[in-house]
């Protein structure tokens, strides 16, 4: 019940971040997107540097 609530709570809280603040939301969703890169990057240099 309570993850219920919570889930409930961040969709509705997502949705009303990025209406009404669509370019902070932007901002935020760069920079998550960002990190991912540079997760997924350093993964791919470590398995490039340990089979070359």
């Amino acid at each position: 019940m309570v993850k219920k609530v919570f889930t409930w709570g961040g969709v509705a809280f997502l949705i009303f971040f990025i209406a009404f603040r669509p370019a902070s939301a932007a901002e935020v969703f760069k920079s998550i997107g960002a990190g991912i890169m540079d997760i997924a990057t350093g993964f791919g240099d470590f398995f490039t540097n340990l089979v070359a």
